[in-house]
C-alpha cells in the first residue's frame, strides 16, 4: 500500500524529507534509493509517495492472561 503526502519542503537532510501537511509537520525518511524528479529544496511544493513499514512489534500480554 503506498501513501501520498503534499505540501512544502520545511527541511531537508541525507535522510530526512520534512513537509508542511496543514498545520503539521511530516517527517519522511529517505535513502539513496529514493527517486527525486526535479530540483528539490526548501520551499518547492512536493507530493511524496510513501509506505509505512513495521520496524517491531511488541505483543502485549492480555490483562485477563495476567492473573492466572
Amino acid at each position: 500500500v503506498t501513501y501520498q503526502v503534499t505540501g512544502p519542503v520545511l527541511e531537508l537532510k541525507s535522510d530526512m524529507i520534512a513537509v508542511q501537511k496543514g498545520k503539521d509537520r511530516w517527517e519522511i525518511a529517505r535513502d539513496a534509493s529514493t527517486k527525486v524528479n526535479g530540483d528539490l529544496k526548501v520551499g518547492s511544493k512536493v507530493a511524496i509517495q510513501y509506505r509505512m513499514v513495521a520496524a517491531q512489534v511488541d505483543v502485549k500480554a492480555d490483562k485477563a492472561e495476567k492473573k492466572k
